[in-house]
């Protein structure tokens, strides 16, 4: 039977103030701010600033941080040690590794030590990660824990080998946003990885166990079983905050999120919204998975690029009315938008898809009672 309360030892070292089931707030681009990190972590999950495509920012951005975990009432201070350095800021980054820059990065985390980075998208391959995860660790005397996102288990088995993260965040096909075209859902990915580095650990008798935790669908409590179910020891939660206060979205994204069902038939993997938003870099094998609307079909229906570059943009002094099946502006979602149907505070969020896991394993337990 499945436990919810209690944590592998390791992560309640790492992350002192979450509660069980760990729930993570994903770093999207240009959506996921202090805000919402802060009030994930405040509500006794982990949440993730995005640094994006680019690090120009980050020292402001984790100024802002600090300064939102210092207000009010909070279960997690900014833990100081003896001489008053900050151990730790309880809040992660996010970076797409292939535009980000590590040199820029570096004196924001020598200052403020995020409890987490998370790394994706390696321009050549992981090994690319190496210079992030050296020099990172290094900084923060192993302080920041390494993140790796990855969508196969060739993928996992590389990053273990190859940088020996802490923590193995698996992306499935569902997921929204940008990830692996190709890719299978977190109900075969995950156990599969998870079987394939405990065969590995034998080899590696060095090497600590990385932690997994599940990204790609996940969109209520009955997501959150099911993810501890097929072995994560934690869940990753991106389209769901997006309907929340604190992401930095426009309003008529969240209607457009809220309105959205049929998640597998109403999204779609596709290059086109980035080509239209002038966005190139992206290794080769990743797309994007957002809601379908006119640009989208307008470019089956054949639409030169150019044009629908032209009338994206034409778009974008819309407003929120440029959202929707009928607009024209990128809305990226996973496939578990169409159990999104209210827009609810990011630490309620995080407290109800906790709370909706404990009751259905509560409720099975008393059925064996």
């Amino acid at each position: 039977m499945l436990l919810l309360d209690s944590l592998p030892n390791s992560i309640s070292t790492d992350y002192p103030w979450v509660s069980s089931p760990l729930i993570v707030s994903a770093p999207m681009a240009k959506v996921a701010m202090p805000k919402l990190a802060v009030a994930v972590s405040k509500a006794g999950g982990l949440g993730f600033i995005a640094a994006g495509y680019h690090s120009d920012h980050l020292e402001d951005l984790l100024e802002e941080a600090e300064d939102l975990l210092q207000e009010g009432q909070t279960d997690t201070p900014v833990e100081e040690t003896a001489n008053g350095v900050p151990k730790f800021l309880p809040v992660g980054v996010g970076f797409i590794t292939w535009s980000a820059s590590l040199e820029k990065a570096l004196p924001s985390f020598s200052r403020y030590c995020p409890a987490a980075v998370w790394l994706f998208a390696p321009p050549n391959g992981f090994q690319d990660l190496i210079p992030w995860t050296t020099t990172i660790r290094e900084a923060t005397a192993s302080r920041t824990k390494i993140w790796v996102q990855v969508g196969s288990v060739s993928d996992a088995v590389k990053v273990v080998n190859t940088i020996d993260p802490d923590v193995i965040v698996v992306q499935g096909l569902d997921a929204g946003g940008h990830s692996l075209a190709r890719g299978a859902s977190i109900v075969s990915l995950v156990p599969e990885i998870t079987d394939t580095l405990r065969q590995l650990r034998p080899y590696h008798p060095q090497k600590k166990r990385a932690h997994v935790v599940a990204a790609g669908g996940i969109s209520d409590g009955r997501g959150v079983v099911a993810a501890l179910a097929l072995g994560a020891e934690g869940c990753v939660l991106g389209t769901r905050f997006l309907a929340s206060p604190e992401s930095m979205v426009a309003h008529g994204y969240q209607r457009a999120i809220l309105d959205a069902s049929d998640g597998g038939v109403s999204t779609v993997r596709t290059t086109i919204y980035d080509k239209v938003r002038d966005i190139h870099g992206w290794p080769a094998g990743y797309d994007g998975r957002g809601l379908i609307n006119r640009t989208y079909l307008d470019h089956l229906a054949g639409l030169s690029e150019v044009k629908n570059r032209e009338l994206y943009r034409e778009a974008l002094n819309q407003g929120d009315i440029g959202y929707g099946p009928q607009g024209r502006l990128t809305t990226y979602a996973g496939t578990g938008v169409g159990l999104i149907r209210e827009i609810m505070s990011a630490g309620d969020i995080v407290k109800s898809m906790r709370e909706g896991a404990r009751k259905i394993l509560n409720g099975q337990l008393q059925a064996k009672l």
